[in-house]
């Protein structure tokens, strides 16, 4: 100012005698030179002397503890890194903020109060992060992908042909396919031979078509799920053994009148031919078919995926089963008429243990049922107590099909494998029986007991024997009229 207003004089002219404040702060703002201290002096646009700082760090050095000058500040930051030191020793500079960016398949829950700090959340479980701060569940049918970005479909899977949980009840299945196709053939073969007459051929044919059912549904409970598949379950899976415990009730329920009515009567029972004996069967399998189809109306036959069978708490094993729409209830309730003739023929069964030995059927089918009952009762825990494993589908599969495999193997191997084995390798032993009048043989059965109770428990107990050596043949003559036996 003084060189503006007073050029080349010395102290001060006319024009700074009376000092303009303003033109004065004009210049003072404008001033920069290095003051006394070695610092410079200087004001900024707003008038103001720049702050003049020294930074220290507290620092050890040589296991004491200092404050060390880093760095100054004079109106703006100098810093020597070199001389900075940070926890654990690192030399990179930390960063200076509130919140690290979440990751992918993360949302951001901001802190209350402070907007611009939060904390990360994982999208966890089924969740997807759908956008900065949100995280939403995937659709029924969906699972989340790896980073929970968004959702990817749940694989879907099937009891397979190669699964070792299929394998072993194909193998049974088909062994015993051709073993009842063998016998089949045998009984054919040799149609008209005493044994086979003996047995029933009418009811043992449909018995055998039973049992021959009881194993084709392994193929159907295994085959890939669709409307025609889960409506062949529905008829096939009850039938094949509805057709078998008819069969075999029918048989033993014709045993115990025969006896029965022996006691009381010299007459034979009635519906004891081979045609009422059909009636009879075809009857009692008609009531499981009825009830297939008024299932069928009510409720038509669909496959369904399941995706709720096995939805574990790791996303990554989710799976979608694709099955029949038979829940547990229902397939109980499918088999639940067959386990009433299976219980019914038990029954009966147990009432005939007392007949003669020499009866062929008796004692082979109670054994049978005996041992059915065991397989079914063996069934029902393992079916239901595997109801929430994850391999639920497999473990009831396979369960299923074995036991409908095993309760066919066990008619087929009691009743019929003896036959065949007597027929095919000891046919000596396939000759008539000698034939006496039913009416004589009842009458004399009868008499035996009347006098002796315990007369059909003597070695030589004619009587009881002979009545079942005429019923077996199916040659015995009734009143001068040819009649069929058991």
């Amino acid at each position: 100012m003084h060189k503006d207003l007073c050029p080349g004089k010395v102290g001060l002219c006319s024009k700074m005698d009376t000092i303009n404040g303003t033109l004065l702060l004009k210049y003072i703002r404008n001033v920069n030179f290095t003051g006394i201290a070695g610092t410079p002096v200087v004001f900024n646009v707003n008038g103001d002397a720049p702050g003049r700082y020294e930074i220290y760090q507290y620092q050890i050095i040589n296991n004491t503890t200092e404050y060390k000058i880093i760095g100054h500040w004079t109106d703006q930051l100098h810093l020597d890194t070199n001389e900075m030191q940070w926890p654990g020793e690192s030399q990179e500079v930390p960063s200076s903020i509130c919140s690290q960016p979440c990751r992918p398949g993360q949302r951001k829950k901001t802190v209350k109060g402070i907007p611009c700090c939060w904390h990360c959340e994982n999208c966890d479980g089924y969740q997807y992060q759908a956008d900065t701060y949100t995280c939403k569940m995937c659709r029924f049918d969906l699972r989340p992908n790896a980073n929970h970005t968004g959702c990817d479909a749940i694989p879907i899977v099937k009891l397979e042909w190669s699964s070792p949980w299929a394998v072993i009840p194909v193998l049974i299945a088909v062994l015993g396919i051709m073993a009842t196709v063998f016998v089949v053939a045998t009984f054919i073969r040799y149609n008209d031979t005493p044994i086979v007459k003996a047995s029933g051929r009418e009811l043992s044919y449909v018995l055998l078509t039973g049992i021959f059912l009881c194993y084709a549904t392994t193929f159907l409970m295994i085959s890939t799920p669709d409307v025609v598949i889960c409506s062949l379950r529905r008829i096939f899976l009850g039938l094949g053994m509805s057709i078998s415990y008819a069969a075999l009730l029918t048989k033993t329920n014709r045993i115990y009148r025969i006896f029965e009515q022996g006691k009381m009567s010299v007459s034979a029972p009635r519906f004891i031919s081979p045609a009422s004996q059909l009636v009879i069967t075809f009857s009692l399998i008609s009531v499981q078919l009825l009830g297939v189809c008024i299932w069928f109306g009510v409720d038509p036959s669909q496959a369904i995926i399941d995706y709720e069978d096995q939805r574990t708490a790791n996303p990554k094993m989710a799976r979608g089963v694709l099955k029949c729409d038979i829940s547990d209830l229902s397939l109980i309730c499918l088999l639940g008429y067959s386990m009433l003739l299976m219980v019914t023929c038990t029954v009966y069964a147990i009432k005939t243990r007392g007949v003669p030995e020499t009866f062929n059927e008796a004692k082979p089918i109670g054994f049978t049922m005996y041992t059915t009952c065991i397989v079914w009762l063996a069934f029902i825990p393992i079916f239901f107590g595997t109801s929430q494993s994850a391999e639920k589908m497999y473990i009831q599969t396979t369960t299923l099909t074995i036991s409908v495999s095993l309760s066919a193997s066990v008619s087929l191997g009691m009743l019929y494998m003896p036959k065949v084995y007597v027929v095919l390798f000891h046919p000596e032993q396939n000759v008539p029986k000698r034939k006496r009048s039913l009416k004589a043989v009842v009458t004399a059965a009868t008499m035996s007991n009347k006098f002796n109770p315990k007369g059909g428990l003597r070695p030589n107990g004619e009587a009881k024997s002979e009545l079942c050596e005429s019923l077996e043949t199916q040659d015995c003559v009734e009143g001068g009229e040819p009649c069929e036996g058991l």
